[in-house]
C-alpha cells in the first residue's frame, strides 16, 4: 500500500490528475509530449494517497472538516484566524510511518546519491483545469536542498491548501472542501539566476487569436514575472508560417525587468541587473524558435489527448550555467475558455477628457470608480464593491479583493503578471505597467479606466461617459463588395482581426514610423549631415549600433504583426504617405526636409521614393517589406504605392522595389497602386499595365478634382465626394481597372460616414470597399436591410 504514495514523473499522464494534481499530472505528460523529453526536469510525486493517509491520523480529518463548518468565511478576521488554525493543524501533523523514508529515497536517487537542489510545488487534484486554473493559489519553493528542508517545504505545502485564498476560490467554484486533495511535485531545480525564465501563451492574451505563441520572460528566477515585479520582454511567433518552415519572431518588444531574482544560498534575493542587461532581449531567436516549436507540439499533444482545441499556459526556464532550455510547467489557459455569452464592445463617449497615466492595457473594458490605493495587505480591507485598486502589484492573496474591484491599476508587470492573469479571468479591466500610479492617482477620486483604445490603456480623470455594447454581427450579403478595413495601429491588430472582414484594404504605414520608430530614416542612414549634436545623441540611444537598420527591423515587425493578425486574408499595405512638413516632426527630419507651401501636392508619394533626396529612404522600406514576405513568410501582404501621378514615376518606383527584391509577379508578388490623382483616372488603362489593382482615395481625389483643400475648414462644406465630377471619375478608374480585370476599391472615409455613397460605388461594380473598424457593423447591417449587387463594367 505504501507504494502508492511515490510516483515518479515518468510513470505518470493526464490520466492521473485524481492522483496526483493536475500540475503534477501535466509534468508527466509533458515527458511524452516534447520533442525534447530531456526538456521537462525529472522528479517524483507525493500522491493523494500519501495526503490522505496523512489526515486518517488521529483523526485530523475530522477536525479540518468541523473548522471549516464552523467559520464564516466572509468574515476577514475570522477568516484570517481559522486559515491559521488549519494551515498549523497540517504543517505540524503526523506524517504515517514509512511516507518520509519513501520521499528521502527518491530524492537521493534524484540527485544520484547528493544533496540536489529541487523546486517543490503544490499540485491539488482541481488544478489546472480549464475553468478552473488555482493559479498562484497554493505554496512552492524553490532551491530547497537537503532532508530537512525537503521535509520542511512539503509540509508547508500540504498547509497551503488552506490559505484564505484557496478556501475563498474552492468556495466561488464550488469545490467541496474534503473533495480536494493535496499533492506535492517534487523536481530538479533550474538555476535561472543567471539565466531567464518567464510564460509562454499560445494565444494572443488580449484577443484570444489561436495564430500566435506569445513568450514573456525576465531575468533570474520567474516569480518576479508572476509578482509583477519586473516588466517582461514579449515575443511573438506566428504559428501558421513557423509551420510552413519560416523561422522567423514576429515582434520583440523589450521590457524594462527592473529587478531579478537570485538564489542566495537557501534564499533568494533581488539585485538590480545591468543598464545593459536590461535593455538586450533576455533571449536569442534560435531559443525562442526552440520555446516556439516545444508550445506548439504542447498545445497539439494536450489538444489530441483531451479530445478538443486548447491554448496552453506553460512555464520555462533557462539554466545560467548551461544555458539549456527547460518546460517546467503547463496547463490549459483559462481565461478565454471560461468566456461566456456575447462578446462586449465598450467606446469611450465625448471627446478630450484629462488623462492621468497611461499602461499596459489588460482586456477591452471600460470601467469607472473611486481610486482605492493599497500598499500591502494591512489596506485590502478598505476595498469596497466598485473600487479602482491601484498598486505597485498584487499578489494571490488579494484574489478575493480583486474580485468586489470595478478594475485595477499596477505600477509594474507585464501581460502575464499575476494581475493581468486575475483581470482576465474575472473579466474586468485592469492596466499593468504604469509607472508612479500611487503618486499620481488620489485616493478615493473617481477615475475612468479604459482599455478599449488598443495596446495602452488610459486613466482619465473623473467620471467619462462610455457605452458597452453586445456585438453580433448582421450576416454578409450575398454578391456585395469584399469588406475590408483601415488600419493603423498593429497593437489593435488582432482584435479588428476578429471583425467580419475580408482583410485590409488599407494599412498605412506612417503611424508605425511616427509612433514606433519616430526617426527620419535619413537620420539613420545619414547622421552626420545632422549639426545638432544633442539630436544625433537622441537618435544613436534610441536605435543603438543598428543604426538604419533599426528602420527596416522596427518597420517590419510592427506590418507583420498586421499581416499575421488577417492571415491568410489579404493585407495592402500603403507605403508611406506622409507630406514634408510631417516628415519634418520626425528627430532629425529637419535636417532632410524642406519647408514646403503646400505640402499636400509637394513632395509625397511616388515623386519621393524616385526623388535623389529621399531614394536611400524607400530602399528601407522596401527591405522592411521584402523581410516580411519572404523572411517571415507572410505572403497576404502587398505594397501599394500612394499618390502616382504619372507612368514615368511608375516605373522609376518599381523598378527601385524590384531592386531590393520586391519583384512584381516573383514568389505571386502583386503591386496595387492608390488612385486618387485625375491623372490616375485619365489614363488608367496604362496605369492598369503596370499595377496589378488599384484603391481609390476618394479623399484626395475630390480635393485635386474640385480644387479643394481638403484640411480648410473654411471649405469643408464645399467637400463632396459625391459631386458629379468626382463621381464621373471614380466611375472611369472602376471601368479601367475592369478592362484589365484589375481589381478595384475604395478605402476613402466616404463609405464608412455615407451608405447612399457606398450603395452607388457598389451599383458600379467596386469589388471592395475598406471600412473604419467601428463603421464595419453599421454598414454590414445596411447591406443585410438593402442588398444591392454589383453589375459588371
Amino acid at each position: 500500500m505504501s507504494t502508492v504514495w511515490i510516483a515518479p514523473f515518468d510513470s505518470l499522464c493526464l490520466d492521473d490528475v485524481a492522483r496526483v494534481g493536475g500540475k503534477t499530472a501535466s509534468l508527466g505528460e509533458l515527458r511524452r509530449a516534447l520533442t525534447d523529453k530531456a526538456m521537462v526536469p525529472d522528479g517524483f510525486a507525493v500522491t493523494a494517497d500519501a495526503w490522505r493517509a496523512i489526515l486518517a491520523i488521529e483523526g485530523l480529518g475530522e477536525r479540518l472538516a468541523a473548522i471549516l463548518a464552523a467559520t464564516a468565511w466572509n468574515d476577514v478576521a475570522a477568516a484570517r484566524e481559522a486559515s491559521a488554525k488549519l494551515r498549523g493543524l497540517v504543517a505540524g501533523a503526523q506524517w504515517p510511518d514509512g511516507l518520509l523514508a519513501q520521499i528521502l529515497d527518491d530524492y537521493h536517487r534524484l540527485g544520484r546519491g547528493k544533496a540536489a537542489s529541487v523546486a517543490v510545488r503544490s499540485s491539488a487534484t482541481a488544478e489546472d483545469l480549464p475553468g478552473a486554473s488555482f493559479a498562484g493559489l497554493h505554496d512552492s519553493f524553490l532551491a530547497v536542498r537537503g532532508d530537512t528542508a525537503l521535509e520542511e517545504a512539503i509540509r508547508h505545502c500540504f498547509a497551503s491548501l488552506f490559505t484564505e485564498r484557496a478556501i475563498h476560490y474552492r468556495n466561488l467554484k464550488g469545490f467541496a472542501h474534503n473533495a480536494v486533495a493535496l499533492t506535492v511535485a517534487v523536481q530538479a531545480m533550474v538555476d535561472a539566476s543567471r539565466g531567464a525564465s518567464g510564460v509562454i501563451f499560445t494565444l494572443d492574451t488580449e484577443s484570444g487569436c489561436r495564430d500566435v505563441v506569445l513568450i514573456t520572460g525576465v531575468l533570474g528566477l520567474g516569480e518576479t514575472l508572476v509578482q509583477g515585479a519586473a516588466d517582461p520582454d514579449e515575443f511573438l511567433v506566428h504559428k501558421p508560417t513557423l509551420a510552413a518552415g519560416h523561422r522567423a519572431v514576429l515582434r520583440h518588444r523589450i521590457g524594462a525587468k527592473q529587478v531579478r531574482l537570485i538564489r542566495d544560498g537557501a534564499r533568494t534575493r533581488l539585485i538590480r541587473p545591468s543598464a545593459a542587461m536590461r535593455t538586450a532581449p533576455c533571449l536569442d531567436d534560435e531559443a525562442i524558435l526552440t520555446l516556439a516549436d516545444q508550445a506548439v507540439a504542447i498545445e497539439s499533444h494536450y489538444s489530441r489527448r483531451l479530445g478538443r482545441s486548447l491554448a496552453m499556459d506553460i512555464e520555462w526556464a533557462r539554466d545560467g550555467r548551461s544555458g539549456r532550455l527547460y518546460i517546467v510547467q503547463a496547463r490549459p489557459e483559462t481565461a478565454h475558455s471560461e468566456r461566456r455569452g456575447q462578446p462586449m464592445r465598450y467606446r469611450l463617449e465625448g471627446s478630450g477628457g484629462h488623462i492621468l497615466l497611461a499602461g499596459l492595457a489588460v482586456g477591452e473594458g471600460i470601467a469607472a470608480g473611486p481610486v482605492r490605493i493599497v500598499a500591502g495587505p494591512a489596506d485590502l480591507a478598505s476595498v469596497r464593491p466598485g473600487d479602482v485598486i491601484v498598486a505597485e502589484t498584487t499578489s494571490p492573496d488579494w484574489e478575493p479583493v480583486m474580485r468586489k474591484a470595478a478594475a485595477i491599476v499596477t505600477e509594474r508587470g507585464g501581460r502575464t503578471c499575476h494581475a493581468a492573469i486575475i483581470a482576465r479571468e474575472l473579466g474586468i479591466a485592469a492596466i499593468v505597467g504604469a509607472p508612479s500610479a500611487r503618486k499620481l492617482l488620489v485616493d478615493e477620486a473617481d477615475v475612468t479606466v479604459s482599455c478599449a483604445e488598443g495596446r495602452v490603456g488610459t486613466v482619465y480623470r473623473g467620471r467619462r461617459p462610455f457605452r458597452a455594447e453586445a456585438v453580433a454581427w448582421a450576416a454578409r450579403a450575398k454578391d456585395g463588395p469584399a469588406v475590408l478595413v483601415n488600419i493603423a495601429d498593429p497593437d489593435k491588430a488582432f482584435r479588428i482581426a476578429q471583425l467580419p472582414v475580408d482583410g485590409v484594404g488599407l494599412a498605412r504605414i506612417e503611424f508605425i514610423i511616427a509612433r514606433t520608430i519616430s526617426i527620419h530614416p535619413m537620420a539613420l542612414l545619414h547622421p552626420e549631415r545632422i549639426p545638432d549634436r544633442r539630436v544625433r545623441t537622441a537618435i544613436a540611444k534610441k536605435a543603438g549600433p543598428a543604426g538604419a537598420r533599426y528602420f527596416v527591423e522596427r518597420l517590419a515587425e510592427e506590418v507583420a504583426v498586421i499581416a499575421a493578425a488577417f492571415y491568410p486574408r489579404p493585407v495592402i499595405v500603403r507605403t508611406s504617405d506622409f507630406k514634408t512638413n510631417e516628415y519634418r516632426a520626425l528627430l532629425g527630419g529637419e535636417s532632410f526636409e524642406t519647408a514646403e507651401d503646400n505640402p499636400m501636392i509637394g513632395l509625397r508619394g511616388a515623386a519621393r521614393y524616385a526623388h535623389p533626396a529621399y531614394a536611400e529612404a524607400f530602399a528601407l522600406e522596401c527591405q522592411a517589406l521584402a523581410k516580411v514576405r519572404g523572411v517571415m513568410g507572410l505572403d497576404n501582404v502587398i505594397p501599394m504605392i500612394p499618390f502616382c501621378r504619372t507612368l514615368s514615376e511608375a516605373r522609376t518606383v518599381l523598378a527601385r522595389m524590384a531592386s531590393e527584391g520586391l519583384v512584381r509577379g516573383e514568389g505571386g508578388l502583386k503591386i496595387y497602386a492608390m488612385a486618387e490623382i485625375p491623372s490616375n483616372a485619365v489614363s488608367i488603362d496604362a496605369f492598369a499595365v503596370l499595377f496589378d489593382g488599384f484603391s481609390i482615395g476618394s479623399n484626395d481625389l475630390t480635393q485635386l478634382t474640385l480644387g479643394i483643400d481638403r484640411d480648410s475648414a473654411l471649405l469643408a462644406d464645399a467637400f463632396d465626394e459625391e459631386d458629379p465630377a468626382v463621381l464621373s471619375l471614380i466611375q472611369q478608374i472602376i471601368a479601367g481597372a475592369h478592362r484589365h480585370q484589375r481589381p478595384c476599391g475604395l478605402c476613402g472615409q466616404g463609405p464608412s460616414d455615407r451608405p447612399g455613397f457606398a450603395d452607388w460605388l457598389i451599383a458600379q461594380g467596386i469589388d471592395s470597399l475598406s471600412l473604419n473598424p467601428d463603421s464595419v457593423p453599421g454598414f454590414l447591417e445596411h447591406q443585410a436591410a438593402k442588398p444591392l449587387r454589383r453589375t459588371a463594367t
